[in-house]
């Protein structure tokens, strides 16, 4: 079925013009890159609140700061999936990357079976987050000046590589459950029913043990697997917004401005013959 996403705002930092902006840029992504590869197609519009949202949305809400329940993704007291981003100079490349895993995984709990990352560990589930092994803005990419997120196809997901096959969309991941710097993957291993993480924060990928899948959430409900994930680790990255210096944030803002540039020119000379075309004779 087709999924609907509300992109609302909480946040003072952000005018509606931007929030429809952005919104616009992350439809574009979902119809044109996420499509052909993944089997999910939903329509992203921007809400000037909550109160105006239909039930079948799943909100997407941008708040000036995030404290207890966290950034990211979460089920309501109903178990509707929704997700929440703060706001920062690159919140769009955030707002891409919960999108696209919420729509790939609206309940936070679909796994794909493969032979664990740590040897002798056996078949393990891995957690289909498709932004997590590419999250960082190295691999990035611009949709009209706006910053959006790298993501894993299914390939990603398959133990062994095959031929030419495309593990993300730009390219940047090129083997199977490869994770780039700033990245991690995360397992559920059903002997133990342990939650694992490689990731790759340091100088090099490290395995971690986050300990039992069951987690309780901040609304004391027990959490999906993704929740329980984000629970137990601490933001990283684009999260908390890139440095104003990063090179790829700054390269989208001039992308950014000389698009609205050429909207202007264009929306000046359109309103221009419209208005001749509408004035009253005589």
């Amino acid at each position: 079925m087709l999924a609907h996403v509300a992109v609302v705002s909480w946040s003072d930092e952000t005018t509606f013009d931007e929030l429809t902006f952005v919104a616009a840029a992350l439809q574009k992504q979902v119809i044109r890159d996420l499509v052909p590869f993944w089997d999910v197609t939903a329509t992203v519009d921007a809400f000037p609140s909550l109160n105006v949202v239909p039930v079948d949305y799943w909100p997407l809400i941008i708040v000036d700061f995030v404290s207890g329940i966290g950034t990211g993704f979460h089920l309501d007291g109903r178990g509707q999936p929704y997700a929440i981003v703060e706001h920062t100079a690159s919140w769009s490349l955030t707002a891409s990357h919960e999108l696209l895993e919420m729509l790939c995984d609206p309940w936070g709990q679909r796994v794909t079976g493969v032979p664990s990352p740590v040897t002798g560990q056996g078949e393990v589930g891995v957690l289909v987050e498709v932004c997590d092994p590419c999250q960082l803005a190295p691999y990035a990419y611009e949709i009209n000046g706006v910053l959006v997120s790298d993501f894993v196809t299914p390939r990603f997901y398959e133990p062994l590589a095959a031929g030419a096959a495309r593990y993300s969309f730009t390219g940047a991941v090129q083997a199977p459950l490869a994770i780039l710097p700033g990245g991690y993957l995360a397992w559920w291993d059903p002997v133990s029913d342990h939650i694992y993480l490689e990731q790759w924060f340091d100088a090099t990928p490290q395995f971690v043990d986050l300990g039992l899948a069951t987690a309780v959430s901040p609304t004391g409900s027990i959490s999906p697997l993704r929740e329980a994930v984000d629970l137990r680790t601490h933001p990283f990255g684009i999260a908390k917004g890139l440095r104003e210096d990063d090179a790829r944030l700054t390269h989208a803002r001039v992308r950014w401005d000389n698009t609205h540039r050429a909207a202007q020119a264009r929306a000046s000379r359109l309103e221009q013959e419209i208005r001749g075309a509408v004035a009253p004779a005589g």
